[in-house]
C-alpha cells in the first residue's frame, strides 16, 4: 500500500493533500498496489472527500487528544498506521504540518526520507524522488532503499487529478502511552488567509518597499488579481512589522505559484531559492541590473510606487480577480 497523510481545513481536504493523493494514485497504479488516505484528528468528518482523489481506503485515527496538532502524538499515529497497513510508501504534502510530521514518522519507522520533492516514480519496487538542491540551482534524483520510503510533495507542483476510488472507511486506534507534550490550546492571530505555499498568485515586496505601511499597495494589487502578499527576508528583517509568515525564500517559505510578482526585490539567491518554481515571474524594479530580471518572465524597469497602482487600476477595470 501507498499511504498518504492528509490534512483538512474547515472540514475540507486541503489542496496540497489532493495533490499528494493524486501523486500517490499514480504511483499505486504504476506499482499495482492500493492507495490509502490517512487522517489524524479529533473527529472523523470530511475524510470521505479523499475517495474522489483515488483513495481505495480512508483511514482515520480519532481521539479527543488529537484535536490540536502535537508532533509526538501525530508522528506516532502515522507510524502506527503505516505498520498496521503494511504500507511501503508514505507521502505527505510539504506543508508546515507535513514537513514536521513526515520526518518524525520516518525516524520511528527507520525509513528513508526525501523532502520537498518535485517528481516521484517507482523503480525496481522502490521510490525515486526528484528534489531541488543547492538552493534550487540543481535537481537530484534520490533513490530510497529502505523497506519503507517517505517523501513530502511540494505544493502546486503535482497536478491534482480527480479519480474516484472505493474509499472504504476504517478507524484505527489512537496512539497509546505517555508523550512528552500535549497541546491544550492554539490561539490563532489574524484572519484566515490562503497560505503562501498554496497560493496561485503571490505579490511580494522587498527592500524597495521602504516601509511596512507601503505594503498596502501590494495588498490592493493582490486583492485585485486574487492573490496573497509575500515578502523578502530583507523586508521582514528591516523592522517594518512584516511578519515572518510572509517571508519567501530559503529561510522562509518555498512557493510555486502560477504567477509571482516581485516588487522592489533585487533577487538574492536565498530569495530566488524560494520562488524559482513559479510558472511566471514578473519583476518590478527601478534598477535594470537587478539579478531578479535574469529569472523573470516579464520585467518592468520603473518606480514600483507608480507601476503597482497602475497595475491595480487596470486589473480592477478588467475584472481580473473575479471568478
Amino acid at each position: 500500500m501507498i499511504l498518504v497523510f492528509c490534512e483538512l481545513k474547515d472540514g475540507k481536504l486541503r489542496k496540497p493533500s489532493t495533490e499528494a493523493l493524486s501523486a500517490g494514485r499514480r504511483l499505486a497504479d504504476a506499482a499495482g498496489t492500493t492507495l490509502g488516505a490517512l487522517f489524524v484528528g479529533a473527529a472523523a468528518t470530511g475524510q470521505e472527500e479523499a475517495a474522489a482523489w483515488g483513495a481505495d481506503k480512508i483511514l482515520s485515527v480519532v481521539d479527543p487528544k488529537l484535536a490540536a496538532y502535537s508532533s509526538d502524538l501525530y508522528a506516532q499515529a502515522v507510524a502506527d498506521a503505516v505498520r498496521a497497513q503494511g504500507a511501503t510508501v508514505l507521502l505527505a504534502a510539504a506543508t508546515a504540518l507535513g514537513k514536521d510530521v513526515a520526518p518524525r514518522a520516518a525516524a520511528r519507522l527507520g525509513a528513508g526520507y526525501a523532502a520537498d520533492v518535485t517528481a516521484l516514480s517507482i523503480e525496481g519496487g522502490k521510490l525515486q524522488a526528484v528534489r531541488p538542491v543547492f538552493a534550487g540551482k540543481a535537481f537530484a534524483t534520490v533513490s530510497i532503499s529502505s523497506d519503507i520510503q517517505v517523501a513530502t510533495t511540494r505544493p502546486n507542483v503535482f497536478p491534482a487529478e480527480p479519480k474516484a476510488g472505493p474509499g472504504t472507511l476504517e478507524t484505527l486506534p489512537a496512539p497509546a502511552g505517555d508523550f512528552k507534550t500535549i497541546v491544550k490550546e492554539i490561539l490563532a492571530k489574524g484572519g484566515a488567509k490562503v497560505d503562501l505555499t498554496e497560493a496561485n498568485v503571490i505579490v511580494s515586496g522587498g527592500r524597495g518597499m521602504k516601509a511596512g505601511e507601503n505594503f498596502k499597495i501590494l495588498e490592493e494589487l493582490a486583492e485585485a488579481i486574487g492573490g496573497v502578499v509575500g515578502a523578502s527576508r530583507a523586508a521582514v528583517d528591516a523592522g517594518w512589522g512584516v511578519p515572518h509568515s510572509m517571508q519567501v525564500g530559503q529561510t522562509g517559505k518555498v512557493v510555486s505559484p502560477t504567477l509571482y510578482i516581485a516588487c522592489g526585490i533585487s533577487g538574492a539567491i536565498q530569495h530566488l531559492a524560494g520562488m524559482s518554481g513559479s510558472k511566471y515571474i514578473v519583476a518590478i524594479n527601478k534598477d535594470s541590473e537587478a539579478p531578479i530580471f535574469k529569472m523573470a518572465s516579464y520585467g518592468i524597469v520603473g518606480d514600483l510606487f507608480e507601476v503597482v497602482p497602475e497595475l491595480t487600476k487596470a486589473a480592477r477595470e478588467l475584472g481580473v480577480g473575479k471568478s
